[in-house]
């Protein structure tokens, strides 16, 4: 991580995100997110390497409480996770952790995906 979980700016494995402005680049190139996609991201990035509940991120996305049956975090990490690795395919930004939460810590794959698929 290039700075601090507050700063306006952090990089991680290519991609940057600018809080200030609320952008997302990957690779130098603008990634199309949602308010609540962004939302996410920031919720994640700022507890780098930590596992944060489906709960904790409803709150911090949607500034509610999560009920039971709801969905939607896994809807919105689903959709943000795609558009992360259609820009940067190399590599995993956030990871799932059945039954806890999901956790934000970019994994070189070493291999594109699409390579490895063929």
């Amino acid at each position: 991580m290039e700075a601090a979980p507050h700063d306006e700016t952090i990089r991680a494995g290519g991609l940057e995100l600018r809080r200030s402005d609320g952008l997302v680049l990957a690779g130098g190139q603008v990634v199309q997110t949602s308010v609540r996609e962004l939302r996410l991201l920031v919720a994640l990035v700022d507890r780098w390497g930590r596992i944060v509940s489906r709960e904790e991120l409803y709150r911090l996305a949607w500034g509610g409480t999560l009920r039971a049956g709801d969905r939607s975090v896994d809807v919105y990490v689903h959709k943000l996770r795609a558009k992360l690795e259609q820009a940067l395919p190399d590599t995993a930004f956030i990871h799932t952790h059945p039954g806890f939460g999901y956790r934000f810590d970019p994994v070189s794959q070493g291999l594109n995906r699409s390579a490895t698929a063929r």
